[in-house]
């Protein structure tokens, strides 16, 4: 899958979850942050971004902790973003 098509990928996966809060944040996050990300990052957050909500939010609400290093940073610049 080239770049744009990944891109647009996410994009649609960010808008179309089951909990608004999700789409806010997680639109926001692909917009203002994610052209910041390393690669390592990047696949972080898309693979994130395919959990369910029920799974990734209490990850970004701070009530349960990331196993993976590199989605540990992804959801602490979520944190970040969804405090702004």
């Amino acid at each position: 899958m080239d770049e744009k098509a990944q891109l647009n990928r996410l994009r649609w996966r960010c808008s179309h979850r089951s909990m608004l809060e999700m789409d806010v944040l997680l639109g926001n996050f692909l917009e203002k942050r994610f052209s910041n990300l390393t690669p390592a990052q990047a696949a972080a957050f898309a693979e994130l971004v395919e959990m369910e909500d029920p799974d990734l939010w209490p990850l970004v609400a701070g009530r349960r902790e990331c196993k993976d290093p590199v989605q540990a940073e992804v959801v602490a610049m979520l944190r970040d973003v969804r405090i702004q």
